[in-house]
């Protein structure tokens, strides 16, 4: 993992009745990430019955990768996801410029944000 690399997890609690069709949602952003952002290096997806939740770890590139994330996949699949869960806590992981921190304020994802400290990959 380089200096520009950016972590997100996040969670998205279904409205009652809506886990299955979550996770449905959840699993074509998985696809269509996959398959249209070259700057999405894994996303990894979590489900907890117990707490009708998702909870998302999605690894960029960098902030660019984050930023286009948002503004294609993130914003084609926000309305659904909305109509089924409530989004939070985000958590930002990594150097994000502070425009796209008001973007994430203005989208009330409920974000917190921490630069890497220390660590190591293998």
């Amino acid at each position: 993992m380089d200096a520009n690399h950016v972590t997100v997890v996040y969670r998205w609690t279904a409205n009652p009745g809506k886990l299955d069709e979550l996770v449905s949602i959840y699993r074509d952003v998985a696809a269509a990430m996959e398959e249209n952002e070259p700057g999405a290096e894994a996303v990894h997806v979590y489900v907890s019955e117990e707490e009708n939740a998702l909870y998302v770890r999605d690894e960029f590139a960098d902030a660019d990768a984050v930023g286009f994330h948002l503004g294609t996949t993130a914003a084609r699949h926000f309305p659904q996801l909305l109509a089924v869960a409530t989004p939070g806590p985000f958590f930002f992981l990594g150097e994000v410029p502070d425009e796209m921190r008001a973007a994430t304020e203005q989208m009330q994802l409920g974000a917190s944000f921490a630069s890497h400290a220390a660590g190591f990959d293998r």
